[in-house]
């Protein structure tokens, strides 16, 4: 019994479906493989580039600079 129009095209949509999900599986290993040599170095810079950051902003000081907000009583504003 021959095959209809209808099977060979939806035949060949799997085929291309089964190409594009390996080739996409090709790219994500190869993202893996090149990834690790470089975001190492990445990650350091920009862990030193936070602690720089903070330094400047005193963050995690326990002295409030002049430039800080003092805390706001929220009990103020509640009648009794």
């Amino acid at each position: 019994m021959p095959r209809g129009r209808s099977t060979f095209t939806k035949r060949q949509k799997e085929q291309k479906r089964q190409q594009k999900q390996r080739e996409k599986a090709e790219r994500k290993t190869q993202r893996k493989q090149e990834r690790p040599e470089g975001s190492v170095d990445e990650m350091r810079e920009l862990h030193e580039h936070a602690a720089a950051q903070a330094a400047l902003f005193n963050i995690g000081s326990d002295e409030p600079s002049s430039g800080e907000l003092t805390p706001v009583d929220d009990n103020k504003g509640i009648e009794r």
